[in-house]
């Protein structure tokens, strides 16, 4: 099985430590462009883009970076609440055939009531997900062309189309996480991907199976991806004292304001995220699968884990996802510009990659690495 691998751009903030200002990095569009042209040319297949208000807005930077890459795709979210699904469909054909088909979305529901609550969402968590099935319900029948009149508990539509299709058809593959019962049901009901965070292998396995099991009732299928930081180096020594390096700013205060602030998320994914630390810092607590780290939700909501180690470790263990039908890995590092190549260079080589199409242009036999001696070309390292 190939693999799907992507990267991450980190439009609420980067830099070379968790939890402070220093060694922090600016969102600009110089420096989101240096990440998204990294990836596009090291070959993932696309970037995952945040969404919600710490973020800068998703759409906005995916327009912004597409006429600056040439083959990446973009995973945008689409929020079923903030928009109605008339306008989302319009903005997701628009950007889908000016990207050329580059499109992919996110769906996503939210965990945050008091974000959502600023935002205008004042649901409860199994009706926010009600609120997606129809949004999805409605949105998918009109990118497939259908004029569409609905009426649901929450949304309503009278005569709703859409009148310039996108690329693809019948629309941008939809990606999904929801670890609740009511989430794998709209994923089990509407979307092309069902994601998980980075959790435990034997756990990531039982939710697939749930997930699978679900889609199979109302005879659809499901392909799985799995969103995790990564921290690889040469050496496993090495990539433990980069995972020790990323923390050597969070103290306990730190933690304690961040693990209060995410304990008032109703996501059952959060809750799941945060039952992998019990605050501490130091690797024995923290290591919570073989190579699996939780140190990165000791200050950060969403994905919280990491796989660390060296080059073979790590490829190692994302083959053991893979074993469990995970064929999508979106991937990230700290700081994303620098560790997309590390990524790119120690693990593609190790694992079977699915490169994004060629572009037209004449393909070069070098150079790769530094001529010896001004004459000889060093060994290509061969893909295993």
């Amino acid at each position: 099985m190939s693999l799907n691998l992507f990267w991450f751009l980190p439009t609420h903030g980067d830099g070379r430590y968790l939890g402070t200002s220093e060694g922090g990095r600016p969102v600009s569009l110089a420096y989101l462009k240096q990440i998204a042209q990294a990836a596009d040319a090291l070959g993932y297949g696309g970037v995952l883009l945040p969404t919600g208000r710490s973020c800068e807005d998703s759409w906005i930077v995916a327009s912004a970076l597409v006429p600056l890459t040439e083959r990446l795709k973009f995973l945008v979210a689409v929020r079923p609440g903030l928009q109605t699904p008339s306008v989302a469909a319009r903005m997701a054909a628009t950007l889908d055939r000016l990207s050329g088909g580059r499109l992919l979305i996110n769906v996503v529901t939210g965990g945050d009531p008091v974000e959502l609550e600023g935002d205008g969402i004042f649901l409860d968590h199994d009706e926010r997900y009600r609120l997606t099935d129809e949004f999805l319900t409605i949105w998918r029948r009109l990118l497939a062309g259908e004029t569409v009149d609905f009426v649901g508990r929450h949304l309503k539509a009278s005569g709703a189309k859409l009148f310039y299709p996108p690329v693809q058809a019948p629309h941008p593959p939809l990606y999904f996480g929801g670890s609740s019962p009511a989430g794998q049901e709209v994923a089990a009901t509407h979307v092309d991907y069902y994601l998980t965070w980075g959790e435990k292998p034997a756990d990531v396995a039982i939710k697939i199976a749930e997930a699978r099991a679900k889609a199979a009732a109302v005879g659809r299928t499901l392909r799985f991806g799995i969103r995790l930081h990564v921290i690889v180096r040469e050496t496993d020594d090495a990539a433990w004292r980069a995972a020790d390096e990323l923390i050597r700013h969070v103290d306990a205060a730190k933690i304690a304001e961040a693990q209060k602030t995410l304990a008032r998320f109703d996501s059952v994914g959060q809750q799941r995220m945060g039952a992998l630390n019990d605050g501490r810092r130091d690797r024995s607590a923290l290591e919570v699968s073989p190579n699996l780290w939780a140190g990165v939700g000791l200050v950060r909501g969403g994905a919280g884990t990491a796989l660390v180690g060296d080059a073979d470790t790590v490829a190692d263990r994302i083959r053991e996802y893979a074993d469990l039908g995970i064929d999508t890995f979106i991937l990230s590092g700290y700081p994303h510009l620098e560790e997309s190549y590390r990524v790119a260079e120690l693990l593609f080589p190790r694992l079977p990659v699915a490169r994004p199409a060629a572009s037209d242009e004449p393909a070069l036999s070098g150079p790769f690495g530094e001529l010896i001696a001004n004459e000889i070309a060093p060994a290509k390292r061969v893909a295993r």
